[in-house]
């Protein structure tokens, strides 16, 4: 049994390694890799998290999404769900707040919200993933709990979740737990991984 906790400090602690230079390089590498597949091209509602903690930069995805007329989400904290996100419609001019982990999110929700069962594809931050497309996120379970509804479904068509992540977070195997949800994809700066479930 792998000890997850374990695993997110080292791979949080590689990411963290990452000067500003090789961070912007793998991005952009990764960038061109999502770019390329007609999952994005196709999609025309998607959600994206801003960066933290030297994550895969995003900015270059809002930026290319925005030019194409594609609408962008940002996840925001449900304040009256225990632990779900809400989906928030973000343009370069929505004003944004630090949320209780210090993540940025757009200040009014409730006008702009849309179900996350509306939303074509879904780029998800994580800490690892697996060759099965296990995600091992933050340990908050939000994206677990509010994308929950797809592991009721014998087939899906979207939204689609896709993980975007830097190589090394590659791992060879997560135990996939009963409420774990699974991605569809994952991009990282060299390769695009499909997975079907």
């Amino acid at each position: 049994m792998c000890d997850r906790s374990k695993q997110r400090r080292q791979l949080r602690a590689r990411r963290r390694s990452l000067n500003p230079q090789e961070r912007r390089r793998r991005s952009e590498a990764l960038c061109r890799r999502l770019f390329s597949q007609a999952l994005f091209r196709n999609s025309r509602r998607i959600a994206v998290y801003l960066a933290s903690d030297n994550e895969v930069d995003t900015r270059p995805i809002l930026e290319r999404a925005w030019s194409l007329g594609k609408e962008i989400y940002l996840p925001v904290l449900a304040p009256f769900l225990h632990n779900r996100l809400w989906f928030t419609r973000y343009e370069a001019d929505t004003p944004l707040v630090r949320n209780r982990f210090g993540i940025a999110e757009p200040r009014s929700v409730h006008r702009r919200r849309i179900p996350s069962h509306a939303l074509d594809l879904v780029l998800t931050p994580l800490v690892g993933f697996d060759t099965n497309g296990n995600r091992l996120g933050m340990g908050g379970g939000f994206y677990d709990r509010s994308f929950g509804f797809l592991c009721r479904r014998q087939r899906w068509r979207k939204p689609r979740l896709v993980g975007l992540a830097y190589d090394f977070q590659q791992l060879s195997e997560l135990p996939a737990r009963d409420w774990d949800v699974p991605l569809s994809a994952v991009a990282t700066d060299s390769d695009w991984h499909v997975f079907t479930h």
